[in-house]
């Protein structure tokens, strides 16, 4: 396995730099992130910054892990480790000859992009909570943020119970009293729905056996409930965004579930092609501890309703 680090440097106005790839190089003319190979011995943060400035001429300083994945290419295999890129000393420029261009995230496009790139991408527009609406009989859990939901947060909306027209009901009811909001909310399972709402959808961890493709355009997140690697690949294969893993503690909610524990979870993630969400026991107090182990961010219900 080829391990790679790549840099994410943003500029004053919030976007990232990207670099073309050369002709004659491997996956020619795409756009990526700045970076390049680890030599023997080196660190991800040792190797960053001497790319960096090999290829813009700049002395980095400040890493913070963003995500890092496995890619199987059909002629080689690469583990890209991405980070945050703090600060520098000197104004980017292309030594090596690599066309640049910065752009905001959201308007970066990942078919211009290396397959490996994608979830870097992903990782930089998803927040760090992740928040689901309580069971239909907890009412009280989810007034709170069902009033005036947040935008720093994903949100799911979540109703097994409830047909189609209630939870339709409500979602316009919340897009209607909060502008933006569309791109941060999505509904449980109902992807017909979610297509007509124009939303995301969180897939259910059966769906992902019948699914062949991405169900939903690129402009909708597609969310996936994973607990175990198997179900982790399949998110990844029909190109879901993140998934969930779960439980990572014992909840109430699943009281026959064996729990994950921390280091199981950071073993599955290691291995994962794609942002993953720690859930079962968890809440926004955990998110440093789930940040260590790979995830994404964090994701709950009954611990971010009383938050």
């Amino acid at each position: 396995m080829i391990e790679v680090a790549a840099g994410v440097l943003t500029d004053t106005r919030g976007r990232v730099l990207l670099m073309q790839r050369l002709p004659g190089k491997h996956l020619a003319g795409l756009w990526e992130f700045p970076g390049g190979k680890l030599e023997a011995g080196e660190s991800i943060e040792h190797a960053l910054a001497r790319e960096l400035r090999e290829e813009l001429g700049i002395e980095a300083h400040g890493f913070a892990p963003l995500i890092s994945l496995p890619w199987r290419y059909p002629e080689k295999t690469v583990r890209l480790h991405a980070l945050h890129v703090a600060g520098w000393r000197g104004e980017p420029h292309a030594r090596e000859g690599h066309p640049l261009r910065w752009m905001a995230v959201e308007q970066i496009d990942p078919a211009e992009m290396p397959a490996a790139d994608k979830p870097i991408v992903a990782a930089l527009r998803l927040p760090l909570h992740y928040v689901i609406t309580a069971n239909e009989s907890h009412p009280d859990r989810n007034k709170a943020f069902l009033q005036a939901p947040g935008r720093s947060s994903l949100l799911q909306l979540r109703w097994p119970h409830r047909d189609r027209a209630d939870v339709r009901a409500c979602a316009n009811d919340l897009l209607e009293r909060t502008p933006g909001l569309k791109s941060h909310l999505l509904i449980n399972a109902d992807i017909e729905l979610a297509r007509e709402l124009e939303v995301g959808v969180h897939l259910r961890a059966a769906q992902l056996h019948e699914l062949r493709e991405r169900p939903l355009p690129a402009t909708q997140w597609v969310g996936a409930s994973c607990h175990d690697a198997d179900e982790l690949e399949r998110a990844a294969a029909i190109g879901a965004d993140f998934a969930t893993l779960s439980p990572v503690r014992a909840t109430a909610s699943h009281p026959n579930a064996r729990p994950l524990g921390w280091e199981r979870f950071a073993q599955l993630v290691h291995e994962t092609r794609l942002p993953v969400y720690a859930l079962g026991g968890i809440g926004p107090d955990d998110l440093e501890r789930a940040r260590a182990a790979g995830a994404q961010g964090v994701a709950g219900i009954s611990a971010f309703a009383s938050a």
